[in-house]
């Protein structure tokens, strides 16, 4: 039988490719960048090269205009990423997180829609001690952005313990074995010396190659029933397969990715596909050989078109699948079953295996911080000065409070009580499965605003919904302030991407479980017309729906939003 030839598109290399390339490996001109005395700011070529080190520079927008006009430079300032397999982090790290928030950032922690801190607001001349004093926490900020493997996801629900022990641990096993493996990070962060090398002991990744990748990479693992890491939405998904409450391997899915570009056919939102069954011991391998067969047949000319998704569907799943038996040198064994009932996340106490117990908050928009009413981030400060276990940041911008023993399961649900931090139980159902990114004022990308704005929206869906009886039902909703997906819009039964300032693309019909894209509905639509359509909707959906059924299955079965062919990816 004759192999299918593969090939990488044809064109020049975009300018991220000369950057790289000039780099050394990711160290440029960033040492002499940050010691600059005269901006807060770096050149475009070593910003490209910061979001390797976990960081972007950004500025704030609100300010921009005004400082403008008073001929200032832009207010610059960081954003920091910690990498944090799994979303696993122990009190202490949480202590110094909230500290240096408070220290070098803007006053807040973000909890990510990737489980892990990112922190915003941080001046240049602070980068490098609050580097610095992550690293001594032992976490670090490698390769939380970049084009390379990013932040690893797995379920983070410690109730289903034995097993979520063993898929932690890959998850940390992935993270830490596909990171790359220049020095460039530690010298220019924690001063470390550069080791002079002849060249033939040139300095080389193994796995990345001197060009990592085409662009990021997103791995995540799902301990069904639970999709709450969105699996489907990966570039390469693994689904733990458990019989007879033993962990016997992965199925694996490939070529998910949320990103798109207004106006552009050539880019989309898509699920992976189940391609096959491993062994956990195997999954390592699988993902290295995938790397590496994106970064030699990615698209490096046109970085919107580079994605693994494209390159799956460029090449075909098939001869994907067949490229990568022939690099393991083994073949995947047959996809098993499994089943995802949803995607969110189960409030308040929860006893998991044993004595200990977990209690899961609400954290609207994933942001940690005090306002007048709601001292969040004093709270949170409180009870990390006395929990003895650990804690698990969700996919949904949530937070656990995990492996509570008896004995502070008492002195912590005081804690919970005086400080008012909540379960999310007393919100509706609509607020409690809401995810928003984090949008203006620091994204550069950002057409329209997202985390700061859905709350508003939320309120004034929450009126509709109340009218119509439905406050507890559970309906995914999701926004973004432009599309490149970072809070998985697509996977909202309810979705929003920003198109321009107080204007959204709305999309509706994803499934409740994330085994469905949602299709657009409405284009560039206000708040008015968000609200007439859902006045609409929410009172036929309360009045002709299904036992059971979901709002987003709903709007396919009543024909408002039409079904395709293999009922999961819509594209337009």
């Amino acid at each position: 039988m004759a192999t299918t030839k593969l090939s990488r598109p044809d064109g020049p290399p975009s300018d991220v490719e000369r950057i790289k390339h000039e780099s050394n490996y990711l160290r440029g001109t960033l040492a002499e960048s940050m010691l600059e005395p005269l901006s807060s700011g770096i050149s475009d070529d070593d910003n490209r090269l910061m979001k390797f080190h976990g960081s972007y520079l950004q500025d704030d927008r609100d300010l921009r205009n005004e400082r403008q006009k008073q001929k200032l430079e832009p207010a610059y300032q960081f954003m920091l990423r910690v990498r944090m397999a799994g979303g696993v982090a122990q009190p202490e790290q949480w202590l110094v997180m909230d500290e240096l928030a408070n220290k070098y950032g803007n006053g807040t922690l973000k909890l990510t829609t990737r489980q892990t801190f990112q922190m915003h607001g941080i001046l240049k001349w602070n980068m490098k001690k609050t580097i610095q004093e992550i690293h001594q926490s032992m976490l670090d900020t490698i390769a939380a952005c970049g084009d390379v493997n990013r932040n690893v996801m797995c379920n983070p629900n410690p109730y289903q313990s034995d097993v979520h022990a063993e898929v932690y641990e890959w998850s940390r096993r992935l993270s830490d074995d596909l990171l790359p493996r220049t020095r460039a990070y530690h010298e220019l962060w924690l001063d470390e010396e550069k080791v002079a090398s002849s060249p033939e002991q040139d300095e080389v990744e193994p796995m990345y190659g001197p060009l990592y990748l085409p662009r990021k990479f997103k791995i995540g693992i799902a301990v069904p029933p639970s999709n709450d890491i969105d699996v489907y939405s990966q570039d390469l998904g693994y689904i733990a397969v458990v019989e007879d409450g033993k962990l016997v391997g992965f199925n694996v899915a490939i070529g998910g990715g949320m990103g798109m570009a207004h106006g552009d056919k050539e880019t989309y939102p898509q699920l992976s596909k189940v391609i096959g069954f491993c062994k956990p011991e195997q999954i390592v391998d699988v993902a290295e050989k995938i790397i590496t067969i994106q970064r030699d047949y990615g698209n490096r000319s046109h970085r919107k078109n580079a994605r693994f998704k494209y390159t799956v569907d460029r090449l075909g799943l098939k001869n994907v699948k067949a490229e990568l038996e022939r690099r393991l040198g083994w073949k995947l064994q047959k996809a098993k079953s499994f089943h995802f009932n949803d995607n969110g996340d189960r409030y308040g106490w929860v006893q998991g295996v044993g004595d200990s117990w977990h209690y899961t908050m609400f954290v609207q928009g994933g942001r940690i911080t005090d306002d007048a009413d709601y001292p969040l981030m004093t709270g949170l400060r409180e009870i990390a000065k006395v929990h003895t276990g650990d804690y698990r940041l969700t996919a949904n911008q949530n937070l656990i409070i995990a492996n509570v023993t008896p004995e502070k399961k008492a002195e912590i649900s005081e804690l919970i009580e005086r400080y008012g931090l909540t379960d999310g139980k007393r919100f509706s159902g609509l607020r409690r499965s809401s995810m928003a990114c984090v949008s203006l004022p620091t994204c550069g990308l950002a057409m329209a605003e997202a985390e700061r704005y859905l709350p508003v929206l939320v309120d004034k869906i929450d009126d509709i919904l109340d009218a119509n009886g439905l406050r507890d039902e559970e309906i995914t909703i999701r926004m973004t302030g432009c599309p490149n997906g970072c809070a998985r819009h697509a996977l909202g039964e309810i979705g929003f991407i920003g198109k321009a300032p107080g204007k959204y693309n709305m999309y509706l019909g994803a499934a409740f479980n994330g085994s469905r894209l949602s299709k657009m509905y409405r284009e560039n639509i206000g708040e008015d017309e968000i609200l007439r359509e859902l006045q609409v909707l929410i009172p036929r959906y309360a009045q002709e729906r299904e036992n059971g059924e979901h709002f987003g299955d709903f709007v396919i079965r009543a024909g408002v939003i039409a079904a395709t062919t293999d009922g999961t990816n819509f594209h337009e």
